[in-house]
This record gives structure tokens, C-alpha cells and sequence, in this order.
């Protein structure tokens, strides 16, 4: 089982801290194999709308969309992982599934699991958790992918998320899910 960690944060903080955990979790799982694509460390021309890849298959830019488009193919499970960024998922993220758009037609369909962590500094009950969770469950409906978890943790400074104990037994439980 090929597992996918998308880590839409530009920092070392609380989304890497989830992603540790959930690796944790995915260790003790003998068949999964983890790859992690920390979206701050690639390079995502923004989308143009120019509708050049329906026709090429491809972005016209040169970025790191083929190769990352090519790991969410591979995947049979990706969980995407962001800091909120002004009530939605980070820039960085977001530059990088605009690029599904270029793949859409190969990745519908292909009968992937998908999981979602959003860490913020706002108390749990603010939209800004629910906004992103629906648009990524939006973006896995579309494809014809399957929702199987949607976590959001409140986590104010840096090391706060390493503090909560229960939160990192929680997200390392959520690698049993993507089974």
C-alpha cells in the first residue's frame, strides 16, 4: 500500500509534528509505503487557466507538477495536511492541487483513500476547519476518491500540537483508516 503525506506547511511546526505521528502509525503497518511531498520545498507555476494541458496531458510550465501529479497517481492513499492560511488550506497546498486539474481525466476514478489534518490556532468550532475539510472532501468527491477521516486540531504556537499527548495517539491511529 503506497501512502501519500502532502505537507502544505512552510514551516517545521505542529503539520509536521501530525505527519511524525501518522508515520508512526503507518510503521507498524508492514505492507504501507510512505512517501512525503513537502510542498514548500517544490516549485508550483500557478495556474493560468490556459487549457493547454487538456490538449498535452501536461502543464506547459516547468515545475514540479509531473513528478508530483505522478506520486498522487501512484498512491493508493494521501492525506493532505495543512495550516489554516486565512480560512483555507496553505498557499503552498493549493498551488499544488490546482495542478490536478492538469490530470483530472487520469485521476478520477482510481479508487484512492484520502484523510485530511488541519491545524490551526482557532478554537475547534471555527469555520475556518470546516471550509478546508469540505473543500478537500470536495476535490476527493470529484475525483471519485474516498473520504475516510478529516481531523482538525487547535494548536497555537509552533510545539503546541507536540505537547497534546492525546492528539498524537489520535493521529496515529488514523494510519488504520487508510487502510
Amino acid at each position: 500500500m503506497k501512502v501519500l503525506l502532502i505537507n502544505g506547511s512552510p514551516r517545521k511546526g505542529n503539520t509536521m509534528t501530525a505527519l511524525n505521528a501518522l508515520k508512526k502509525g503507518l510503521a507498524q503497518m508492514p505492507d504501507a509505503e510512505v512517501e512525503e511531498i513537502i510542498c514548500a520545498e517544490k516549485t508550483f507555476v500557478p495556474c493560468k487557466a490556459c487549457n493547454a494541458c487538456g490538449s498535452m496531458s501536461r502543464c506547459i510550465f516547468a515545475d514540479d507538477s509531473p513528478e508530483t501529479n505522478a506520486a498522487v497517481e501512484a498512491a493508493d492513499a494521501i492525506v493532505f495536511a495543512t495550516p489554516v492560511y486565512w480560512w483555507g488550506m496553505s498557499a503552498q497546498m493549493k498551488l499544488l492541487v490546482d495542478k490536478f486539474y492538469a490530470r483530472d481525466v487520469k485521476l478520477r476514478g482510481l479508487n484512492k483513500k484520502v484523510g485530511s489534518i488541519v491545524i490551526g490556532e482557532a478554537e475547534l468550532d471555527d469555520p475556518e476547519y470546516e471550509i478546508i475539510a469540505k473543500q478537500i472532501w470536495c476535490i476527493a468527491d470529484y475525483l471519485g476518491w474516498e473520504t475516510v477521516f478529516q481531523k482538525s486540531y487547535s494548536a497555537d504556537k509552533p510545539k503546541d500540537l507536540a505537547a497534546d499527548e492525546a492528539a498524537l495517539k489520535e493521529i496515529e491511529g488514523l494510519a488504520e483508516l487508510l487502510k
